[in-house]
């Protein structure tokens, strides 16, 4: 029996939607976590003395840890059961945090920090979607996936709202704290699930047993409809990055921008939230209006990689905080219809594997945050303290991606 069945629908939504609820807090405390630093990074380099370069390897070492455990979280979850594995995770992630500021002093061991909070963070959401795949009805899968969404963007706009009033290691400790206080109330539920995976475990390897082998993984990296979707997955997370990044230091180190000015950093998460949710009421709309997927998917991902692309030039010229703000809140804006583009082409051209592909991708798409730290201190640095590089480079990859999508992708099924 699958699990979903074992109890009625009475008594299993109560479980269901306890266990969602959690995961989703999971998810506002990982995103929360990873946008600490780049806040509190402006003050430690004060009170250190740290370079641009020092700088920029802090911020990408997470990005380093995040981008070798997506595929590994999966595995993993599969292997030993997801409510195991994001107990682990959510403890390697949230001691990570905690003691960063005993350990601020050393660049090395900052550098060190930052890479094992990534490598919990990089399990933690696969893990989600696992336990979602085990627990969640189909019909119910839609909404808590939205609201784990939903969620993390809530995390990254409550840290950027709290952390510039606070002295910097109360940060770190506040929201590792709330790690520790999570997984007191994971251990509530930690048996009940560990029972429903197994229940799903063992059907799915009957299941399996009747089955055909799969694919190979060379097939995964041999369709140019997907390497269209790698590549302008890639490109809408450089300008992100460099967004999540540096927005408060190029506020802070550039135009000036005070603790009250740099809380306003929170608007571009916002409005991206937001505009994510309309995107695809828009796109739904336009395939019931007959519109081709195809061309739904290309003009949601043209908008949401030429649009943040252009207004990045723009925002290089910006010489106040409210203008710098509201051309990253127009852009993020404009970003979110990604998620109704090429996030979504997973499902129509690897239907039975769109997991496996998204988890590639994001991967793949991980590189531009260990790239985008010490290349802007570089360029920064060569430029004679100008960012004006920083900003072309990232509109400039964010056009190439619109090409390379517009030109290249498909909606029809390849794997």
């Amino acid at each position: 029996m699958i699990a979903k069945y074992v109890l009625s629908p009475l008594d299993r939504w109560p479980f269901v939607w306890r266990v969602v609820f959690l995961c989703c807090i999971a998810n506002l405390i990982n995103a929360a976590d990873r946008v600490i630093m780049p806040i509190a990074i402006i003050p430690i380099s004060d009170h250190f003395k740290w370079d641009l370069h020092q700088h920029g390897w802090i911020l990408s070492a997470f990005s380093v840890g995040y981008m070798s455990s997506m595929i590994l979280g999966g595995s993993a979850a599969k292997r030993y059961g997801g409510a195991l594995v994001l107990t682990a995770a959510v403890l390697l992630w949230s001691v990570s945090s905690f003691i960063t500021p005993w350990f601020a002093h050393s660049t090395s061991a900052l550098v060190l920090l930052r890479f094992t909070l990534g490598v919990g963070e990089g399990i933690g959401l696969p893990t989600i979607v696992h336990i979602f795949s085990q627990i969640v009805p189909i019909d119910e899968r839609s909404r808590a996936l939205g609201y784990l969404i939903a969620c993390g963007s809530f995390g990254q706009i409550l840290a950027t709202l709290i952390c510039p009033h606070l002295y910097w290691g109360a940060s770190f400790y506040l929201f590792g704290g709330f790690g520790f206080l999570w997984l007191i109330y994971w251990l509530w539920v930690f048996r009940d699930v560990q029972q429903r995976e197994r229940v799903e475990e063992d059907f799915f390897i009957q299941q399996a047993r009747l089955s055909k082998p799969t694919l190979h993984w060379y097939e995964f990296l041999s369709h140019w409809p997907l390497w269209a979707i790698y590549i302008a997955h890639f490109s809408m997370n450089w300008s992100n990055y460099i967004v999540m990044q540096w927005l408060p230091t190029y506020l802070a180190r550039f135009l000036g921008a005070g603790k009250n000015e740099i809380m306003f950093t929170a608007m571009p998460y916002l409005s991206n939230c937001v505009a994510s949710i309309a995107a695809g009421h828009i796109a739904d709309h336009f395939i019931k209006r007959q519109w081709s997927v195809l061309a739904v998917r290309r003009l949601m991902s043209c908008i949401g990689l030429i649009g943040p692309g252009l207004l990045l030039f723009l925002f290089s010229a910006s010489t106040s905080v409210s203008a710098a703000i509201s051309i990253i809140s127009l852009s993020m804006t404009l970003s979110a219809f990604n998620s109704a583009g090429h996030l979504s082409n997973h499902v129509e051209v690897a239907p039975n594997h769109a997991g496996i592909t998204f988890a590639i991708s994001n991967t793949l798409a991980t590189i531009p945050g260990i790239l985008c730290g010490p290349m802007t201190a570089e360029l920064v640095i060569t430029s004679g303290g100008r960012w004006f590089p920083v900003f072309l480079l990232a509109g400039c990859v964010n056009l190439v991606g619109a090409v390379v999508y517009g030109s290249q992708s498909s909606s029809l099924q390849v794997l």
